[in-house]
């Protein structure tokens, strides 16, 4: 993780091609670890807030999906820490709908430091669709599936983010 203060600062924010919602917050106090800095564990929180958005603009949100005894639980993540972010600086999410299936949604993130437009970080995430009663993985009705590839294909042939597909591997 690089420093605040470093060359990383007072870029333009440049999300990747292609993104579908954008969440704002600010890094609270409560947030903030014994180093000065954001704690890892907020990160994913304010990403978790940004799916949050981003379900409910694409209609499998709690409001729409409990009422049909339906979810998602989150099966994988990959988070990128890439800069600090300190107290109440504010912070924009961009997310990225990148593919669906009739069980699966694969989504990314990125944080960008929304007054000095520095990426902060970014998440790699696949959800499951849920049904409440079971606990169990099951397929989505096609009344939500359909928008869901409509949303998809929006990105239409915007190349994925290149940090999407990485994995933890020591060099050499």
């Amino acid at each position: 993780m690089t420093a605040s203060g470093t060359a990383n600062k007072l870029r333009p924010m440049q999300p990747y091609p292609g993104y579908l919602t954008r969440h704002e917050t600010v890094v609270r106090p409560e947030w903030i670890d014994y180093n000065g800095h954001m704690n890892l564990a907020y990160y994913v929180v304010v990403f978790d807030e940004a799916t949050d958005v981003m379900f409910d603009h694409i209609g499998i949100g709690m409001s729409s999906s409990h009422r049909a005894g339906m979810t998602t639980f989150a099966a994988e993540s990959h988070t990128r820490y890439l800069a600090e972010v300190k107290l109440g600086d504010p912070l924009a999410i961009f997310t990225h709908l990148l593919g669906v299936d009739g069980k699966r949604v694969h989504y990314f993130h990125e944080m960008f430091h929304a007054r000095d437009g520095y990426r902060a970080a970014v998440q790699e995430l696949m959800s499951l669709h849920i049904d409440l009663a079971t606990r169990r993985v099951a397929n989505l009705p096609e009344e939500k599936l359909a928008p869901l590839r409509a949303y998809a294909a929006q990105r239409g042939d915007a190349p994925p983010p290149p940090d999407v597909g990485r994995r933890i591997a020591m060099p050499g």
